[in-house]
């Protein structure tokens, strides 16, 4: 079996763990003498960005939209947000072990040249995607909270985003961790509101399957959206650290959050919608004046530290492609940029927040894809040498990734996407399957990626990393 050996591009400057200081470098290898942190640390930043009023939203839309009643509803959102967190978990495990961020490590899968398309696709999904959801929801809280004009609650959001990002990792596990307790005094304040004030008839003889696994699509849309930037935060812990405890620490934290404020959203689509108001006044409308504030503010600080995730994640991403960028300076001028970009997008999007939904099965369906390559690989290149391919440009350039991920991405939209954007051939004969794309992406892509791999010969090949 080939074995060789492959010199790793290592992160320059001293950073540590200093949480004021400015992170250098972009998406290279983090020595040994810069790792700290410890795996428990990774709750916070799973759970402390999804708590917030897109998490709610989710929830609400399974009732609003996809006419499921309470019970469906609650369970179509605990599958999806399990489904997405598993796979969370089996991600961000390897974060300590490679040292580098998720895109980096995909590149395992998909070669140097093969992982520009889902590096690419990720890092405009989260600037100009995910970055633009959190900031509408984010624009819209800050404007119900203290009644300014929606542009200038915009402007504020996405230049206290950006600051946060720019400051790097240390800076964002820190604010993560002194926010959560915030975050859950608040949103346990709403569940006692909202529960009670909740009409439980709403939709009670409604419900189908195709609108349960619609809603089940667009929770684990929202859950595995996060998939891509797993290991982004678990990459400076020590190699060292068990694989087991980042895997469930990570998958813990996003679970929960997840779970729980979804299901809260699904009892606060019951709720009257007051005459002009946006969806946060929904949803805090059954509150008294100072809960429904400290609410708010919980909505707003949500939405500022999951947006700090996704700018900068959206840089890794794009400083994972092969575009040399020689200053040492790239990854805080790439979020500026990045945010700033989002921030527009966010702009022309208040006005359509009905486009939340869309957007969340175009997540899934790019996500289920990629993570059939992915998990694949892990699980068929298991217990082999596979760092050195991270940053291997030359002779580690497989087909087997990219086609996989491309084949399974437009053949699962083609026959079974079911939404507003398009509606793929099943579902236009069979309305009952719903929404099943994300699923039949994700084995297709598995099933082609298995094939490849062996009629490559991938598995006869190993390569170590050698830090200098």
């Amino acid at each position: 079996m080939a074995m060789t050996t492959v010199d790793a591009l290592i992160r320059e400057g001293e950073y540590g763990s200093r949480v004021t200081a400015i992170e250098p470098g972009g998406s290279e290898f983090i020595p040994v003498s810069e790792r700290h942190g410890k795996a428990k640390d990774l709750f916070a930043i799973w759970a402390t960005p999804n708590l917030e009023f897109a998490t709610i939203f989710v929830g609400m839309i399974a009732v609003l939209f996809f006419g499921l009643n309470i019970w469906q509803a609650c369970l179509a959102v605990i599958l999806g947000s399990l489904l997405g967190s598993i796979s969370h978990g089996l991600l961000g495990a390897r974060g300590p072990l490679f040292g580098v961020p998720e895109m980096v490590i995909s590149r395992i899968s998909f070669g140097w040249k093969g992982n520009i398309v889902p590096s690419a696709l990720n890092a405009l999904l989260a600037s100009l995607g995910w970055f633009a959801v959190n900031t509408v929801t984010g624009t819209f809280a800050l404007t119900s909270l203290f009644d300014i004009p929606l542009v200038m609650s915009l402007l504020i959001i996405v230049s206290v985003q950006i600051a946060f990002a720019f400051f790097g990792h240390n800076m964002i596990h820190k604010t993560n961790r002194i926010l959560l307790p915030f975050s859950i005094a608040v949103f346990t304040l709403a569940f006692f509101w909202v529960i009670p004030s909740a009409d439980l008839t709403v939709n009670a003889d409604s419900g189908s399957l195709g609108g349960f696994l619609i809603a089940l699509g667009a929770a684990f849309g929202y859950a595995s959206g996060w998939n891509p930037f797993a290991s982004d935060y678990s990459r400076y812990l020590k190699p060292d650290t068990s694989p087991k405890a980042v895997g469930l620490w990570s998958a813990a934290g996003l679970f929960l959050s997840c779970s729980i404020l979804m299901v809260l959203g699904v009892f606060a689509a019951t709720l009257a919608l007051p005459d002009g108001g946006t969806p946060t006044d929904q949803f805090t409308s059954s509150m008294p004046t100072g809960i429904a504030a400290l609410v708010l503010a919980g909505v707003v600080a949500g939405s500022v530290i999951g947006n700090s995730l996704n700018v900068y994640s959206a840089t890794m991403s794009f400083l994972s492609l092969p575009i040399k960028i020689s200053s040492s300076a790239r990854r805080t001028i790439a979020t500026v940029i990045f945010g700033a970009a989002g921030g527009t997008v966010a702009y022309f999007g208040l006005q359509n927040p009905e486009t939340y939904t869309n957007f969340l099965l175009i997540i899934a369906y790019w996500v289920a894809a990629w993570l059939g390559v992915v998990l694949t690989d892990q699980y068929l290149r298991r217990g082999k040498k596979v760092s050195g391919f991270l940053f291997d440009k030359k002779g580690h350039n497989p087909f087997a990734g990219v086609v996989a991920f491309t084949t399974s991405l437009i053949v699962s939209i083609w026959l079974f996407s079911n939404q507003v954007l398009y509606v793929g051939i099943v579902p236009q004969a069979y309305p009952q399957v719903g929404d099943i794309a994300p699923l039949i992406g994700f084995i297709l892509a598995s099933v082609i990626y298995t094939v490849l791999f062996k009629l490559e010969g991938l598995g006869k090949k190993q390569e170590i990393l050698i830090v200098k």
